[in-house]
């Protein structure tokens, strides 16, 4: 399947974010500490739509192959198994009554080093890594609320210029449900489905997993196990 024209559309929003990223170290140099071996970023947990997902598992294919992939896919396989952790206790607290944005916040404090974040503190997948990152260290927005990294030099209640968040997610999401429409997918819902990198790495993106021909849902196969 080619997914060349998705993966540009993709590209062309990657471009935006550096560009935005770039005005904002351009206005505020004092503020953007970003620099070389700064991998603070790498320890942040977020989650990937589809089409971001497809991208970086194309390209970590495209990059990597023998015991050198092996290698990252068990760190991924770590990794995947600390969030689903994270994320059964944050399941579990909600269900116990606890204050939603109490819970998200907890979340947001969680430090898991990346996968592709090697032994010099660079990632080994740079060119190709997720907009998250590629915004990080930056001001940024998402349904409401401010963030920005702990080592930058921007002030709180101060003005900024900001990324919003909500508004890249929401063009993710369209490229995802257009290719799903495209290729005919019996599992549109997969447009909304975010995963974190690491099972991104690990996930084989064949037909069955897109929906394409006869078959069951992976999804409905995961949770059924």
């Amino acid at each position: 399947m080619d997914l060349t024209t998705y993966f540009e559309a993709y590209e062309a929003l990657v471009k935006k974010a550096d560009a935005a990223f770039e005005r904002v170290k351009e206005a505020f140099p004092e503020c953007v500490q970003c620099h070389r071996e700064c991998a603070d970023c790498c320890y942040a947990l977020f989650d990937l739509s589809l089409i971001e997902a497809l991208y970086i598992n194309h390209r970590f294919r495209e990059n990597f192959e023998g015991e050198t992939r092996e290698r990252l896919l068990e760190e991924a396989n770590r990794t995947d198994r600390q969030l689903a952790r994270i994320k059964r206790d944050a399941a579990k607290a909600l269900e116990a009554g606890r204050d939603e944005s109490e819970v998200l916040e907890e979340l947001a404090t969680e430090r898991i080093r990346c996968p592709l974040l090697n032994d010099e503190n660079l990632c080994d997948l740079y060119p190709y890594r997720p907009i998250t990152c590629r915004l990080y260290g930056i001001p940024t927005a998402i349904g409401g609320r401010g963030f920005t990294c702990g080592l930058s030099g921007f002030e709180p209640g101060k003005p900024y210029p900001t990324v919003h968040l909500d508004q890249i997610q929401a063009r993710l999401q369209e490229i995802s449900a257009t290719l799903l429409r495209d290729i005919r997918s019996r599992h549109i819902k997969l447009a909304d489905l975010l995963v974190p990198l690491s099972m991104a790495l690990l996930t084989d993106y064949d037909d069955a997993y897109l929906g394409i021909g006869e078959g069951d849902n992976p999804q409905e196969e995961k949770g059924d196990g």
